[in-house]
C-alpha cells in the first residue's frame, strides 16, 4: 500500500483550536531539521460547489484530490506529510489513510471555549456572519464527537500556547527533530 514505516501525521481538530496556523509552524520545523514534507490542509481539497448528489459532504472529491496531490508530491521524493483537517469517525480516518495509501496517525488540538470563540470571531468580518454563526452552533458538537471516537494518539491544548509551541509538541511527539529544533 504505501512506504513501509511511512505515515501522516494529522492536525485534527475542532473549529478555531489553531490547526492551519500549526501546519505552517510544523513544516518550519520540519524545514529546519532538514527533513523532506508537504503540508496539506483538507479544507482547500472540498471547498466547491454545486457538490455531486451521490457526494452531499464532498468528501469522495476530497479524497480524490488529496489522492491526486499526494501521488505528486510522492513523486518528487520521499517525504513527512502532515495533513490539518478534522477526523471524528473510524470512517474519515480510513477515507484519509486510503486516498495517501499510508496510516494516519491524529494528533487532536483542542482548546476552550472561549478561545474557540474569540478566534473564530477574530477570522470572520462582519461581511461573514453568516459563517461564524454557522461555526460557532457547530463547535461543541464536532468537539464532542471527536473526543468520543477517541482515534488520536495524543491531545494538545493550544489555549496558553502560540502556534510556534504547538507545532513544537507535534514534531516533539513524533521525534522529527533534534530536540534543539524543536
Amino acid at each position: 500500500m504505501g512506504v513501509t514505516g511511512a505515515f501522516a501525521i494529522f492536525l485534527n481538530g475542532s473549529y478555531g483550536v489553531g490547526k492551519t496556523s500549526t501546519l505552517d509552524h510544523v513544516g518550519d520545523l520540519l524545514a529546519a531539521a532538514s527533513r523532506p514534507f508537504s503540508l496539506m490542509d483538507v479544507d482547500w481539497f472540498h471547498r466547491s460547489w454545486p457538490v455531486a448528489d451521490h457526494d452531499p459532504d464532498n468528501t469522495a472529491v476530497e479524497a480524490q484530490n488529496i489522492a491526486a496531490v499526494w501521488a505528486n508530491y510522492r513523486a518528487a521524493g520521499p517525504r513527512q506529510l502532515v495533513i490539518s483537517g478534522v477526523i471524528a469517525s473510524r470512517e474519515d480516518l480510513d477515507r484519509y489513510s486510503r486516498a495517501v495509501a499510508m496510516p494516519v496517525r491524529p494528533v487532536r488540538l483542542v482548546a476552550e471555549p472561549a478561545t474557540v470563540t474569540a478566534r473564530l470571531r477574530g477570522r470572520y468580518g462582519p461581511a461573514q456572519q453568516e459563517a461564524l454563526g454557522w461555526h460557532l452552533d457547530r463547535v461543541a458538537d464536532l468537539q464532542d464527537r471527536q473526543a468520543r471516537a477517541d482515534l488520536d494518539e495524543a491531545v494538545i491544548a493550544t489555549d496558553h500556547r502560540t502556534p510556534a509551541e504547538v507545532a513544537r509538541a507535534v514534531v516533539g511527539h513524533f521525534e522529527l527533530a533534534a530536540p534543539d529544533v524543536v
